[in-house]
């Protein structure tokens, strides 16, 4: 019986076109735009709620249903600042909750049982400097509890780092320390003790 040589043509190539689809890697699924919202914002800081609010720190001073009186603004180096009605507020040192308490008893002469958030938007007054061998020098917003390996991981360093000679000045009483850190051995799980916690001030040299 002679086979129709077209119709085996036809069978193989279908064949074939079965199998690449069947091998073909599935493509990825879409992220869910609210997935792509929290992966783009997971990096902000936050200032938690026994956050104590410094000079230069950005607030966001919500009234309820007095838009006049919802301002964005900065905490004055001075620790005051000036809203609406009340002109100028002491506002460093204490946590939103008891800025926004304090807030509240000022407007009661103003609004009818008015109703106050304070966010900290941003953090100015709590900062870390780094200097040297890394990718961004300069002032890095230091966040609770972050540790010098948080931190260089933050700034990155280049390739002419020298890691086993990392430093931290740190000024106590007046008086400036060095906090000696072997980048290598913290990478290793080694001399964690030397993880040290970072405090407002400090400088991270990388020679």
């Amino acid at each position: 019986m002679k086979l129709n040589w077209k119709a085996v043509v036809a069978a193989a190539l279908l064949s074939g076109t079965i199998a690449l689809a069947q091998d073909a890697p599935a493509a990825p699924a879409a992220r869910p735009a609210s997935e792509n919202a929290t992966i783009a914002t997971s990096g902000a800081q936050q200032a938690g709620p026994s956050y104590i609010i410094g000079a230069e720190d950005n607030l966001h001073i919500a009234v309820w249903k007095e838009a006049d009186l919802t301002v964005t603004l900065p905490v004055r180096s001075d620790g005051m600042i000036s809203m609406p009605l009340l002109n100028d507020v002491p506002a460093a040192g204490l946590t939103p909750m008891q800025l926004a308490d304090s807030i509240t008893e000022k407007l009661k002469k103003f609004v009818a049982n008015p109703q106050v958030t304070v966010v900290v938007t941003q953090i100015n007054s709590k900062r870390i400097f780094l200097v040297g061998e890394v990718a961004h020098t300069g002032p890095l917003p230091l966040i609770p509890n972050m540790t010098v390996l948080q931190a260089l991981a933050t700034a990155g360093m280049n390739q002419f780092a020298n890691t086993k000679k990392i430093y931290v000045l740190r000024t106590v009483n007046g008086k400036q320390q060095k906090l000696p850190v072997d980048y290598r051995r913290l990478v290793k799980g080694e001399q964690i003790d030397r993880n040290y916690l970072l405090q407002p001030g400090d400088t991270i040299v990388v020679p």
